[in-house]
């Protein structure tokens, strides 16, 4: 079976090694073009792409599948199977018509829940306590093919994005493995989504970083845990942003937002009252500067009782 893979980020790059490495026959990657980044705004190919070069795999990185320019890549290379996973742009019905056996897709989350761009992050944030990554065909609609498989695994109490990120990214490989050969063999029976039961996760966006300690404490570590590493939740701290890499719920009270606990010993905390409990914090990342323990930021005199988080 001749494989086209589609993806972008680190996830997709884990799965397309998987791929090649249990001796599927992946014949391009397909993926985004290269991109400025970091401060220096230096050209930077995707993850997908420097994968692919390492496995001597042809990359494409078309601008659109939209216009047809992309059919003759696809006559070309006749791919049985297009293996999709974060791509980032969408696919044509001609697109995902073409192969035999058509387009599928890893995503992660447990469809139906949490369709869209960020399942992962908005999984945490909103507390849930399980996940996992679920296989599909691929349809016109946004995540809403039917599901070929399921991998369930557990949200712990201080799993993070990066966590949860690096756990989808095995689990989702494995499963990818180990469902293709199935739909070449025809042994997969499709099942339809619930649609009464789907949800969407939307785009992070900075707003949604931003911590408001009038929330309860459960609430706002879900919050943190959901972005961390990045982009990474927030607040103001004498004007200035203060990133919360590290925190945990616990019993206090005080006016929200203040710091009501510290203790600049060893790695060091510091307390901040919430609208319900409060949010003992162990580790930042203080406007400018690099990530640092609560006690650094403490012996620094950057932060006192008293003060207020906004």
């Amino acid at each position: 079976m001749k494989i086209m893979f589609m993806g972008t980020p680190e996830i997709s790059a884990t799965c397309l090694r998987r791929l090649v490495a249990d001796g599927f026959e992946v014949v391009c990657a397909v993926t985004g073009e290269d991109k400025p980044r970091g401060r220096k705004m230096i050209m930077t190919p995707t993850d997908v792409k420097r994968a692919a070069e390492e496995l001597k795999i042809p990359v494409y990185t078309p601008k659109t599948l939209r216009d047809g320019s992309f059919d003759s890549v696809l006559e070309e290379l006749s791919p049985d199977l297009i293996v999709v996973v974060a791509y980032g742009k969408i696919l044509p019905a001609s697109v995902i018509n073409y192969p035999r056996y058509g387009c599928i897709n890893l995503h992660v989350s447990l469809l139906p829940k949490y369709r869209g761009a960020a399942p992962m992050q908005r999984a945490i944030m909103e507390g849930e306590r399980e996940t996992g990554v679920t296989v599909m065909q691929m349809d016109e609609g946004l995540d809403t093919g039917d599901i070929l498989a399921v991998e369930k695994f557990p949200i712990g109490p201080t799993d993070d994005f990066e966590a949860i990120h690096d756990r989808s990214a095995e689990i989702g490989s494995a499963l990818l493995s180990r469902i293709i050969p199935e739909i070449e063999r025809g042994t997969v029976t499709p099942i339809k989504q619930d649609d009464t039961k789907s949800s969407y996760a939307k785009k992070v966006e900075k707003a949604d970083c931003k911590l408001d300690f009038t929330l309860s404490a459960e609430k706002l570590d879900c919050i943190i845990r959901g972005v961390t590493p990045i982009p990474g939740a927030f607040a103001y701290l004498d004007g200035k942003m203060l990133k919360i890499n590290k925190a945990a719920p616990t019993s206090g009270w005080g006016k929200a937002g203040e710091v009501i606990s510290l203790d600049g010993t060893g790695d060091g905390y510091f307390t901040v009252a919430c609208g319900e409990g409060a949010l003992r914090v162990s580790a930042v990342i203080p406007e400018g500067k690099g990530k640092m323990t609560a006690g650094d930021l403490i012996r620094g005199r950057k932060i006192k009782l008293g003060d207020i988080l906004s």
